[in-house]
């Protein structure tokens, strides 16, 4: 199962994330952990994404697609795998695409955790009161400001995504603004119908290629034409004849019957 869930800050996607990981037995890979991993490891890849980051750069698009090519690979993403974090983009969702068709991989769905952004703010004004209510440290992305800043960005980055994933049959939509329990149930029915649509659109280009006819090597349409057009002159030949044969033994017929006449009127007078 290769997923990617789509939504904007605080909608949730890193709780159902969680869930989807133990149930399906396949890992969240997040961007930032994949990087973090690479540089770590001093992958080719990883030493070059350091590099850039050492320089407070942007790690460019092929290079992200490279590390998530890297991590893929590994056993525990065998059965399938939920992107988190990425893609972000048009770009960086075709380079994936590329990526994903290379390897004789494909996505299985993206879900989309759909919300109102008013909503929105309230839950996160709400956790960030009741943290404060507890004593607890206030993560630096749950304030007001800085979640303004990040839904803006979804909005500009990455929300075209769902009419990216719509135009290849990919998205799922459910609201987000459910209660947990409900927006898992609802993710699973969309997974079991997405498994049933791609098992069914599977089954009938099988079916069509067995169907159809092997192909002709070049010319071969031209000397089928040859022979069909030959074998109808031959048939217009051997019509013909017969029927000039018809004609013939119609001509002989009077003149046999003038002569059987004579003979019988000649045997009366002798």
């Amino acid at each position: 199962m290769r997923l990617i869930l789509l939504g904007p800050p605080g909608c949730g996607k890193g709780t159902q994330s969680q869930r989807l990981t133990e149930k399906y037995g396949i890992p969240q890979l997040s961007t930032g952990d994949m990087l973090r991993a690479a540089v770590k490891a001093q992958t080719p890849v990883g030493l070059k994404a350091g590099g850039l980051m050492a320089r407070g750069e942007l790690v460019p698009d092929d290079v992200v697609v490279a590390i998530v090519a890297d991590r893929i690979e590994q056993p525990d993403a065998k059965n399938g795998f939920i992107l988190d974090g990425f893609p972000r983009t048009v770009p960086q969702a075709e380079a994936l695409d590329r990526m994903l068709k290379d390897k004789d991989m494909r996505l299985d769905a993206v879900i989309e955790l759909k919300v109102d952004e008013g909503i929105l703010h309230q839950r996160i004004a709400k956790r960030v009161a009741e943290m404060q209510a507890r004593g607890e440290a206030i993560r630096a992305d749950d304030t007001p400001e800085t979640l303004e800043k990040r839904v803006h960005a979804y909005r500009l980055q990455t929300a075209p995504l769902v009419s990216y994933y719509s135009n290849h049959d990919l998205l799922r939509a459910t609201d987000g603004m459910a209660s947990i329990p409900e927006v898992s149930a609802e993710i699973d029915r969309l997974l079991g119908k997405g498994k049933t649509a791609v098992a069914a659109a599977a089954a009938v280009p099988r079916k069509k290629a067995a169907a159809r006819k092997p192909a002709r090597r070049p010319g071969a349409a031209r000397k089928a034409k040859a022979a069909k057009a030959a074998k109808a002159k031959r048939a217009r030949r051997k019509g013909a004849a017969k029927a000039t044969g018809r004609r013939a033994a119609a001509k002989r017929r009077p003149a046999r019957k003038t002569r059987r006449k004579a003979i019988n009127k000649a045997g009366r007078r002798g």
